[in-house]
């Protein structure tokens, strides 16, 4: 009995030495999420490369090395945002996030009409505003309703072999997230 007791009063011990430990290395890892990441290496709606050979690849996770990565922060309380980009990949595809990584939406070059990289991202309300009154410009592109505010956009393409990487590195950087 006296030993069933002794490892009883081991194990809740042990127990709260983990929840402390736990506790006081909360702050260290809330600090290291891709927002943080990106903010390092990017102002608001400034594409920045990430994943292999960039600086910020851990921003957005280790990844496929057959694809390379371009992300951009944005705030939606400050407008609707507009992001569109030239060229052609083999493949290329989108993923919207939350600010706390939550994969919100996601689509690929062979739901975009014509593969192009064109679309907005827009809250419920600015979706409505933008109904009532439809710019030209905007005629063609994916309209992607998002309840949040701040998000991050992440745009991967595929590199099918090590000749294509120069082009797919230069569709990724001329790939434009403008606040409108």
């Amino acid at each position: 009995m006296a030993r069933l007791l002794y490892a009883i009063l081991l194990g809740l011990v042990g127990a709260g030495i983990v929840h402390i430990a736990i506790l006081f290395l909360l702050p260290v890892y809330t600090n290291q999420d891709a927002w943080v990441q990106l903010s390092k290496a990017a102002d608001l709606n400034e594409v920045v490369l990430v994943g292999q050979g960039h600086a910020e690849s851990r921003a957005v996770g280790a990844g496929n090395p057959l694809l390379e990565k371009a992300a951009c922060r944005f705030d939606l309380s400050r407008g609707v945002v507009h992001v569109h980009g030239d060229g052609t990949v083999p493949f290329w595809s989108m993923s919207l996030y939350d600010r706390t990584g939550l994969n919100i939406f996601s689509f690929n070059d062979r739901t975009a009409p014509d593969g192009l990289l064109d679309f907005l991202v827009l809250t419920p309300d600015q979706m409505l505003r933008m109904r009532k009154d439809l710019p030209q410009e905007f005629q063609n592109a994916i309209f992607i309703e998002a309840d949040v505010v701040e998000a991050i956009l992440v745009v991967r393409a595929f590199v099918p072999d090590a000749t294509w990487r120069p082009q797919v590195t230069a569709f990724l950087k001329g790939i434009v997230c403008e606040q409108r």
